[in-house]
């Protein structure tokens, strides 16, 4: 009985892996116990993005400084949106972060599935992974880019006020945006490849159709009333000015639009990761 029973303990499995369900549930515990896996490809991506840059992370200024600098010039010097105590550039240049750890989560983890094909395919571990993990070198180049900002402030002696301290909660919301849309995108590129060239041609309209060379107020007064509604439907719009208003202490977005924001966030965050769980049982089949 003894013996019998010791080989009845050692065939039970450990791990039992079965195909999700319709509307799987996100089991966000294997996730986290896979927490060490999700570190390891964060930091692997971290790496093999510099390694044959010959500036390395000056990159992630560069960029954000470049567009800042263009933005002054179209929509502070020839559209005329600038005004106010807050220099244009330093304006552009917040609203360029916030835009950076939006548009940088929906283009990594939008083809992260098929960046890591050979794992998909081959090893078992919950695919929520491989999106989750692009977020730590977004939040690295947005450190950066925060570090750069903190020095243009001390430079035009602005002082950041008190809401500084609910920056977190308005990077948290753009990041369960740019989850959501990454999700479903990242699920759909595994049979559609084409989404990979649509997106960028989408994000890229997306950057100009939204408050980030420019303060939703401004526009707001340039702009016939006719297409107010136009940046008012736009859930990023409401968290762009939110950030700048807790980093500069600009005027407040209302709260109407704050809270449509918010909703939104949670919305596509949780349809985007439903929907990656109930495609997840074809991947390894058709990537």
């Amino acid at each position: 009985m003894g013996v019998d029973a010791k080989t009845a303990h050692a065939a039970t499995p450990h791990l039992k892996i079965r195909p999700p369900g319709r509307w799987a549930a996100l089991n966000l515990r294997e996730v986290w116990n896979y927490r060490d896996l999700l570190m390891t490809l964060a930091w692997r991506d971290v790496k093999l993005r510099y390694r044959q840059t010959a500036l390395g992370a000056v990159w992630v200024v560069f960029q954000p400084l470049m567009a800042a600098g263009i933005f002054t010039v179209i929509f502070g010097r020839v559209a005329q949106l600038g005004g106010g105590p807050i220099p244009y550039f330093v304006l552009s240049f917040a609203g360029m972060m916030a835009w950076g750890l939006f548009s940088g989560t929906v283009t990594k983890s939008s083809t992260c599935l098929i960046g890591n094909a050979h794992l998909v395919s081959k090893i078992y571990f919950p695919r929520l992974v491989l999106p989750l993990s692009t977020v730590f070198g977004v939040l690295i180049d947005f450190a950066v880019s925060l570090g750069l900002m903190a020095f243009l402030m001390a430079s035009f002696r602005l002082v950041p006020p008190i809401e500084i301290l609910l920056l977190p909660v308005w990077m948290l919301l753009l990041l369960m945006i740019a989850l959501g849309i990454g999700f479903f995108a990242a699920a759909l590129t595994v049979s559609y490849r084409d989404v990979q060239y649509v997106l960028p041609v989408v994000v890229q309209f997306l950057l100009y159709a939204s408050p980030v060379g420019y303060s939703l107020e401004k526009a707001m007064e340039k702009l016939p009333t006719s297409f107010h509604w136009f940046f008012l439907a736009n859930p990023l719009s409401g968290l762009l000015e939110a950030f700048r208003w807790s980093l500069l202490g600009m005027a407040p977005p209302p709260p109407g639009l704050l809270a449509y924001s918010a909703g939104f966030a949670f919305v596509v965050f949780i349809l985007g990761a439903f929907s990656f769980r109930r495609m997840e049982r074809n991947f390894a089949d058709v990537i």
